[in-house]
């Protein structure tokens, strides 16, 4: 999912952005000559997950910088893990400091609260997906961070499925109006989703023809309801109301993914540090 072209602009920008037109802490405080070793470690147990976004921070500031990792993404880390060893120039390990952490933190983060979800889940299918609620511009690296959670997608960006919502259900006229408008004019290779509010569009949705339903915001017993109306005629997908108390209780009632804005959206940043 992260091409080492996209982490390395994305980098460079987010360097542009910290840097500006120079370190005034760092360039009076070091010189050229000047080495330093530290070492990533983690004040919290966690999933790690950053390791070439943190690897090209430092690369593009000094190819002379020496990074080895003792973890990889997706791993547990536990408190007071050394996640790697960083040796070489001083002056542009202190200057990358931030930026890197920023990355494995935020990432790392979501990748914990994630995993969190999935093993909620429990002995049930259902599989933890996230949303289009992302950061403006960080959307890879959050949608990456959920899968090395052990999570998976729901699609990327709006041109990735047709997804018929509430509000083009009313512009539409009908739910049937707008699935029927859709198949005259998508490929063959896109699926349509349908959000659900009641049984009685579950019922409409199905006469459609069409590939998921999802059921919004509905009580557990209405969800088994669904599952069994459905009955392996499109994949099933649970939202709203999902957080850590009630994910078991919706897997439970049979249905295929569960998505949530909050693995992603409320996610904590993970307490990482570079210690000398």
């Amino acid at each position: 999912m992260l091409n080492n072209f996209f982490i390395e602009e994305h980098v460079k920008n987010a360097l542009e952005e910290d840097i500006g037109f120079g370190d005034i802490t760092t360039d009076y405080l070091t010189s050229e000559d000047d080495v330093m070793a530290c070492s990533l470690n983690t004040r919290v147990d966690g999933i790690f997950c950053g390791k070439n976004v943190f690897e090209t921070v430092f690369r593009i500031l000094s190819p002379e910088i020496e990074i080895k990792f003792y973890f990889k993404d997706g791993d547990k880390i536990k408190k007071g893990d050394k996640i790697a060893d960083i040796s070489g120039p001083a002056k542009y390990i202190l200057m990358g400091e931030r930026t890197a952490l920023n990355y494995v933190q935020r990432m790392s983060g979501i990748a914990t609260e994630t995993n969190k979800y999935q093993n909620a889940v429990g002995e049930y299918k259902a599989k933890i997906v996230d949303t289009r609620k992302t950061t403006p511009g960080f959307r890879a690296f959050e949608k990456y961070s959920v899968k090395m959670g052990g999570g998976s997608l729901h699609r990327f960006n709006l041109s990735d499925c047709a997804m018929i919502k509430d509000n083009h259900i009313k512009f539409a006229g009908s739910l049937t109006k707008a699935v029927e408008k859709l198949k005259q004019h998508i490929s063959h290779a896109h699926k349509i989703e349908v959000e659900c509010d009641t049984i009685e569009q579950v019922k409409e949705a199905l006469s459609c023809g069409v590939d998921i339903i999802m059921l919004d915001n509905m009580t557990t017993e209405e969800m088994r309801e669904c599952v069994k109306l459905i009955a392996g005629r499109a994949i099933v997908e649970a939202s709203g109301n999902v957080n850590l108390a009630t994910v078991h209780d919706i897997a439970s009632t049979g249905v295929d993914i569960i998505s949530s804005s909050a693995i992603v959206a409320k996610a904590p940043t993970l307490d990482l540090g570079l210690d000398m």
